[in-house]
């Protein structure tokens, strides 16, 4: 889709601006997808499309809030990542997502059959309720039967498609035998049935046709509610793996040829590139570089490799071209190892119990009971099998759970939406009610409180020539200590200095001349320099003088501070787990103010943490984004990933981070309290209906006028106090 907007702002300033008219036409043949997990409102959306718009090669653009991705119509020769750039630069993060992925989910046959019933359930609930309303207002004898025969022959049609779930499902469990939700729900629509056709066959005076109509809407509305949450976390979890763009270059007779990764095949020779991610395992053919394993092992420090040496998928390349000779592919390589870890780990979580489940469980038996028990004492006192199955027939209508049905897809919609506009995809039905009870939150360093990217900590103790020579040195390499030094340069605008024949030394650092002097940044013993220092660091040689440390450290996510300072607030115990280095890690639990730590853990031993503490009697949240911290992640009570994280984390994860900031957690444990809350206050209302309905029920009181009132007001309840978690109450 293109879109013409009637107002391009261009900033988004506290993102207050208001949506503006949007004429939409069909966007032809998009190729490239970016998610755009920063836009907030209509001047996000603006700028990303007048940005994108301005690149010659760009036919059309059309972002999607909803989604939070940009669909684009471009030429042949431009790239997603050219694209990306423009985006990043106008201020918004950007991700390549693999539109064939994309393409093949974007429909929900389930939530459409669901809706379509829906409908069908209401228009006819409403023409039998105009009917029984005309019943209700004193119509009789032929009159009053007339109406009853026409809402016999609207709602029999209309309960053989719309009801047809609960039919289903309710039939799967009798065969099983068993008993769930379903069985009360379908006996109490079958009896309503049975009964007001045999009371229009005798001109009784009330019929249940509105009432079977009535609650079949209410039920198939929570259904559809429950679909809806659902269809987004599967969309979540499609659209995440999309950003795993599943290509690779595979070298053929010399030459690199782009293909795709599935298509890779054990003995082949791989290309990869400077800064990026290796596809397959295997042993190095050609070139040196260095290699950053974080995402793996949780190591900050990249290592160097040459030919010779092994190379995991999932490492990335960070300095020179190598080229690989796959030795494992696919399901095969390192990046599945941890599989059985995790499935392991996951076992633990499967046998949670939902509060729905919990309800059902007690709910779905009791409600038997106690229409049996109404028909047989009805039977013996009166005698009368037509007045006791008109009994037992408004004690299964009056208990049926509409509030029960809507009481948690209500909430979970309510509180998935807000989470959703803080930038936090719910993927798992029951990850809310596990988040409100966590009280020990455990985290990954690299790449979860940190970004994984470090920064120069003592640039102004160099002198400005320093400056100017380390940021000259550093434009030669894509190095992450290089690329920290030239951003430090870009941000106090130097001029560098002008060198001849600069290069790389992969693993080592760079050189070049300057004034006919031999200059390098790199590596201490590289240089020949030695100093007191066990962190981050690279050495400037400018061949006049001693040599000069560069020190780094690791950046802090954005909002992790006040994320942990919140946590303690809470009284929340909160854990630093790492597989890095003790000094590093010690560094980072020091600067964020966390006094629990533990450094060098394996993925093993990550899931043997995770699970002491649960054996502890602990509710633990893990954060984490390494393949190291899958098993972890699959073993936590529930756990949460960034959305840059591996696909591998992302799957294990019950909840993905949009966006960098970590500061939403806080407000997604405060969310899940507030709908444990709500969900617990629905269970409570559904309760004192019941308790204040079964009664008239029971007594032979509840006419199908007071039982449509009571379900009808008792749903409705039930959703208006769903709403309220939008609220800060």
């Amino acid at each position: 889709m293109t879109t013409l907007s009637t107002n391009s702002p261009a900033s988004c300033p506290g993102c207050i601006a208001t949506p503006a008219e949007r004429i939409e036409v069909p966007l032809p043949d998009a190729q490239l997808a970016l998610s755009l997990p920063t836009i907030h409102c209509q001047a996000c959306i603006a700028k990303v499309e007048t940005s994108l718009g301005a690149h010659p090669g760009v036919r059309a653009a059309r972002v999607n809030l909803t989604r939070k991705r940009v669909m684009i119509d471009a030429a042949p020769e431009v790239s997603a990542q050219e694209l990306a750039d423009l985006v990043i630069d106008a201020g918004f993060e950007a991700h390549e997502l693999d539109i064939g992925a994309l393409n093949q989910t974007e429909t929900d046959a389930a939530g459409r059959d669901i809706l379509m019933r829906l409908a069908v359930a209401g228009f006819a609930a409403m023409n039998v309720m105009l009917l029984s309303v005309a019943v209700w207002s004193g119509a009789t004898d032929a009159t009053r039967d007339m109406f009853h025969w026409i809402s016999a022959a609207i709602t029999l049609p209309a309960l053989a498609f719309s009801a047809q779930p609960f039919f289903r499902n309710a039939w799967a469990a009798l065969r099983a035998g068993r008993l769930n939700m379903d069985v009360p729900i379908t006996l109490a629509i079958v009896l309503a049935v049975v009964t007001s056709l045999w009371e229009t066959g005798l001109s009784g005076k009330h019929a249940y046709f509105d009432a079977a109509l009535t609650l079949t809407f209410f039920l198939l509305a929570g259904r559809w509610l429950d679909a809806r949450a659902r269809s987004a976390a599967r969309s979540a979890a499609e659209e995440l793996t999309a950003l795993e763009v599943p290509r690779a270059w595979r070298v053929t007779d010399g030459a690199p040829t782009e293909v795709a990764v599935s298509t890779l095949r054990i003995g082949e020779h791989v290309l990869v590139k400077p800064g990026a991610r290796a596809p397959v395992d295997g042993v190095i053919t050609e070139g040196a570089s260095e290699v950053d394993r974080s995402a793996l092992t949780g190591e900050t420090m990249p290592v160097t490799r040459t030919k010779g040496h092994s190379i995991s998928a999932g490492e990335v390349n960070l300095t020179g071209p190598l080229t690989l000779q796959a030795t494992a592919v696919g399901t095969d390589t390192s990046l599945h190892q941890l599989a059985a870890l995790v499935a392991v780990a996951e076992s633990g979580r499967s046998r949670y119990t939902s509060l729905a489940d919990r309800a059902a469980k007690l709910y779905a038996p009791g409600v038997h009971i106690l229409s049996a028990l109404a028909f047989l004492g009805w039977l013996l006192w009166s005698g009368d099998m037509r007045v006791s199955l008109n009994i037992a027939a408004a004690v299964l209508i009056i208990t049926c759970p509409c509030a029960l049905g809507l009481a948690v897809p209500a909430v979970t919609t309510a509180a998935s939406g807000r989470l959703f506009g803080k930038g936090l995809l719910i993927k798992n039905a029951t990850a809310l009610e596990r988040l409100a009870e966590v009280d020990t939150v455990v985290f990954d360093k690299t790449g979860t409180v940190t970004m994984g990217t470090p920064r120069v900590t003592n640039w102004g103790d160099l002198t400005k020539g320093e400056q100017k020579l380390a940021y000259a040195l550093a434009q030669g390499s894509a190095h992450p200590l290089a690329q920290a030094i030239t951003a430090c340069g870009r941000a106090d605008s130097l001029e560098p200095h002008a060198l001849l024949n600069l290069q790389e030394r992969p693993g080592y650092g760079t050189e070049a001349e300057l004034d006919g002097v031999a200059v390098r940044l790199g590596r201490p013993e590289w240089i020949g320099a030695r100093f007191d220092h066990d962190g981050l660091c690279t050495v400037l040689d400018s061949g006049q003088g001693p040599a000069r440390l560069i020190a780094f450290e690791d950046t802090p996510r954005p909002g992790a501070s006040d994320l942990i300072a919140a946590l303690k607030q809470e009284n929340v115990d909160v854990v630093l787990l790492s597989g890095d280095r003790e000094a590093p890690v010690a560094r980072t639990a020091a600067q964020l103010g966390i006094y629990t730590y533990a450094a060098q853990k394996l993925p093993a031993e990550k899931v043997a943490y995770v699970q002491s503490l649960t054996g502890q009697g602990r509710c633990v949240l893990m954060v984490g984004d390494g393949l190291n911290d899958t098993g972890a992640l699959a073993a936590a009570h529930v756990s949460i990933s960034p959305a840059q994280a591996l696909d591998a984390a992302r799957a294990a994860s019950d909840i993905v981070l949009l966006g960098r900031d970590l500061e939403p957690i806080a407000d997604a444990l405060a969310t899940a309290r507030k709908a444990t809350k709500r969900i617990r206050e629905n269970f409570q209302i559904a309760t004192v209906y019941n308790v204040i309905a079964v009664p008239l029920a029971v007594a032979g009181m509840a006419t199908p006028l007071i039982a449509a009132l009571a379900m009808s007001t008792s749903s409705l309840t039930v959703s208006l106090n769903a709403l309220r978690i939008r609220g800060r109450s």
